[in-house]
């Protein structure tokens, strides 16, 4: 049999978009310090923070049909199991029916705004089903009686939970092959409700901060669901000095949800950078997305084991000029990247980026919105005076495509789809689907447009922050 990674899994759209794709590290390490003049871009993390994981295998399963013009498509339908960098275990569904799935995938926790989920009216519904179905809901006596079925296996529920989930997530006319996990999934259809996002189980606003050194640069507030959180300072060795402290100046190692931690420069300290991580054992909130930007498919969290979680600021300074502080995020809604740029220094911020030049004056700040593809790649560095430079790279991916019609099977490495079939449950057989291979090579054709050319569009917008409702069972 196949291993359940033999395959690119039920989400496929092209072993072209793979090799095409990056992956990028949603976190920097602590203590890393670079002066201002270095010639080597920082690469600048994306993520907001959370747990760094890696996918393995579709733990528990039953079969499901796809329906699309016609044709019929059968399917796997369950958990993947995900390992935590540093401790942990994660249990995840698929939101994104045909995208691929990449063997030993780096996933990090996510907003729905850099998803597929953005923008989708169902998100809320979908965490409905999470908290209201297995595993979340393990007693399958209760569960199957609320269906109105006799009895259900793991198998059974996972399969109508994974199927309910598409229903929403991608829109598709798909049934679960067995006849009770087809009950459940037509119960938590018809009952499930809106809910809001939840929040991040650990991140640090902003994540990324500049000033003078003699001064205490900052806040950079901590966010998290944990109990506590312990703080790692920059090396002492390389930061000459640098500190992080709390808003009296006091060194901190540990902080809490809503803390204020500072980086404390020492006046005399050349124009330089560094960056902290703070770490915390916490179990991450059921509902929050996982992504890859090495195209592996978009997943949505189930259940958490205590797993460990991480986030990054970065500090810039320097005696005068321009000093610059820069993050980037993924915006769907507006189908691009948005690059935040604060200017805390007393001269303007003039940088290049993919060949057209820009301004920050001092003291101001703007976001950008840097128009992309679907399924572009991007790299590119912000670059600025005294050898000043920041690289941002990924991909973007907030759509799902494709249809039953487009689904295949094929082994990595083989470039001739297999057929589909086979179900199980904590075995080794996988069915996989897929997408179009034509979309690549127009992918292709447009990432070289952008790359090559230096005509990037540029969007200044003022960014707005939703207001989300009580949580709901």
């Amino acid at each position: 049999m196949l291993s359940a990674f033999s395959a690119l899994s039920a989400c496929r759209r092209g072993a072209a978009r793979l090799a095409a794709a990056t992956l990028v590290s949603g976190l920097v390490a602590a203590g890393a310090v670079a002066t201002a003049g270095t010639a080597v871009a920082d690469e600048t993390p994306q993520s907001p923070g959370g747990a760094t994981a890696t996918l393995g295998d579709l733990k528990t399963y039953g079969s499901a049909v796809i329906h699309d013009h016609g044709e019929d498509s059968w399917v796997s339908a369950g958990l993947f199991e995900m390992s935590v960098d540093d401790g942990g275990t994660l249990q995840t569904y698929c939101i994104d029916l045909h995208n691929p799935t990449q063997r030993d995938a780096r996933y990090q926790e996510t907003s729905w705004s850099g998803t597929s989920l953005s923008g989708n009216k169902d998100a809320g519904r979908i965490r409905w089903i999470l908290r209201n179905s297995y595993p979340q809901v393990n007693d399958l006596t209760a569960l199957a009686e609320k269906a109105g079925v006799r009895g259900l296996t793991e198998q059974d529920a996972a399969a109508g939970t994974q199927v309910a989930i598409w229903r929403y997530s991608d829109g598709a006319d798909v049934d679960a092959a067995d006849p009770k996990a087809e009950k459940l999934a037509d119960y938590l259809q018809r009952n499930a409700r809106d809910l809001p996002e939840p929040d991040a189980s650990l991140t640090l606003t902003p994540a990324a901060v500049s000033g003078h050194p003699g001064e205490r640069l900052g806040p950079v507030t901590v966010h998290t669901d944990a109990d506590g959180v312990t703080v790692a300072p920059p090396a002492d060795t390389a930061a000459s000095g640098v500190k992080v402290v709390d808003g009296h100046g006091k060194p901190v190692t540990s902080a809490a949800d809503g803390s204020r931690l500072f980086f404390d420069i020492p006046k005399d300290s050349p124009d330089g950078s560094a960056s902290l991580t703070v770490q915390a054992s916490t179990s991450v909130p059921v509902g929050r997305a996982f992504a890859s930007d090495s195209r592996s498919q978009t997943q949505i969290l189930a259940g958490s084991s205590e797993s460990t979680v991480s986030a990054t600021a970065t500090v810039d300074w320097a005696a005068k000029g321009a000093i610059p502080a820069l993050t980037a995020e993924k915006n769907c809604a507006d189908g691009g990247v948005d690059i935040t740029a604060v200017n805390k220094g007393d001269e303007a911020f003039t940088f290049e980026l993919m060949g057209v030049e820009h301004t920050i004056a001092a003291g101001a700040a703007q976001t950008m919105t840097v128009p992309l593809q679907e399924d572009q790649a991007y790299d590119f560095t912000i670059s600025g005076p005294s050898g000043f430079a920041k690289r941002f790279k990924g991909v973007l991916d907030c759509r799902t495509q494709g249809g039953a019609s487009d689904i295949t099977t094929q082994t990595v490495g083989e470039p001739s789809p297999a057929s589909i079939g086979g179900s199980g449950s904590g075995g080794s057989d996988l069915a996989e689907t897929g997408g179009s291979g034509a979309t690549p090579v127009i992918a292709g054709v447009a990432i070289a447009l952008v790359l090559v050319g230096g005509a990037a569009v540029l969007f200044v917008r003022r960014k707005q922050t939703p207001e989300q409702g009580p949580a709901q069972d």
